[in-house]
């Protein structure tokens, strides 16, 4: 089970708790009182990626709880890959819905947390009823088999997601150097570090190297504080990076768990956010030009200009801005 002894940089006046979930234990940050918004993030993260947004939803009248996925954090990292598939992350979700004495909340996600927001208003349209995704947009189950996919992707070389595919592989990469791979993951991605247009990709890896063979060395995105990054590698090295890294290699197991809902549009009142300048907006351009058929719901969406993959952090008060405009919308408190 997670330890609670260790001290954790938080927002004035919240307040963290270990609840109880079918699964095990969830860690969250809560802040505020209203209507319930839970923030889900994505890799490598925490519920630190929130730390903008609970003190800002919280004023502005919502109950802002942020978790550790499980696999991060403090909360519970069961060892086999097969318990990271995307009906146990749900379950997670209604179980700290319920610890919380709510009925519904509204979900909003981030990269992976993205999809596990898009995944639990589908399986569970009952407890979430409107649904936020930072970074990474909706795209039905569909097609072939998505390690199928990825083997495609990147040619000679290894797309990441494909990369992270063998337990242990990455985990030899990253864990000898936690913060230092981080640091160059997070600048790899963020508009004012990122490699410039035109040079070769950091998520394809050529045969032999390493991903960080090619992200940016010895700079820090201007979101990011020596501080924030010594939180990120301290959770990262208490933990290791198996529990995260298995979110991805569940992806062939979504496919299947979800063939049930294949091609099924998501249609709950719904807010995209992008950056402009983060690859995944180019990957999934397909996607998001496929909203009017497949997010019905959808209430807004924003490309922001100049941004790249980090929103809540990298953008963080017009993040909030967008957020809290779309939570006080007609349609998400109709949804409520």
């Amino acid at each position: 089970m997670p330890s609670t002894d260790l001290p954790i940089p938080a927002p004035s006046a919240a307040v963290h708790r270990l609840v109880e979930v079918p699964g095990g234990r969830i860690h969250l940050v809560e802040q505020g009182s209203g209507p319930l918004v839970l923030l889900v993030h994505g890799f490598p993260e925490s519920w630190y990626s929130w730390r903008h947004q609970l003190p800002a939803l919280a004023a502005a009248g919502f109950r802002a709880v942020a978790i550790d996925v499980r696999g991060y954090g403090r909360s519970s990292g069961p060892g086999e890959a097969e318990a990271y598939r995307m009906p146990t992350h749900v379950s997670d979700n209604v179980g700290v819905v319920r610890a919380l004495g709510e009925r519904t909340a509204t979900i909003v996600g981030h990269d992976w947390g993205a999809g596990i927001a898009s995944g639990s208003a589908l399986l569970r349209p009952d407890v979430f009823t409107s649904v936020g995704l930072l970074g990474v947009p909706y795209a039905p189950r569909s097609g072939p088999r998505p390690t199928e996919v990825f083997a495609r992707i990147g040619g000679a070389d290894e797309f990441y997601v494909a990369y992270f595919q063998a337990p242990g592989r990455a985990e030899a990469e990253i864990e000898p150097d936690v913060r230092g791979w981080l640091a160059g993951f997070y600048a790899a991605l963020s508009a004012d570090t990122m490699p410039p247009s035109g040079a070769d990709s950091p998520f394809l890896v050529p045969p032999g190297a390493r991903m960080r063979d090619r992200f940016p060395a010895g700079v820090l995105p201007s979101w990011l504080s020596e501080a924030d990054l010594d939180f990120y590698a301290a959770e990262f090295e208490r933990t290791g990076l198996t529990g995260a890294l298995n979110r991805y290699r569940n992806v062939d197991r979504d496919w299947e768990d979800l063939a049930g809902l294949d091609g099924a549009p998501l249609t709950p009142p719904s807010l995209f956010i992008g950056g402009e300048l983060d690859p995944s907006t180019g990957w999934s351009a397909e996607a998001i030009a496929a909203f009017p058929t497949t997010l019905p719901g959808l209430v807004s969406s924003h490309i922001l200009p100049g941004c790249g993959h980090w929103l809540q952090q990298e953008r963080a008060a017009e993040v909030n801005r967008l957020l809290v405009a779309w939570l006080r919308s007609p349609q998400v408190r109709a949804a409520g």
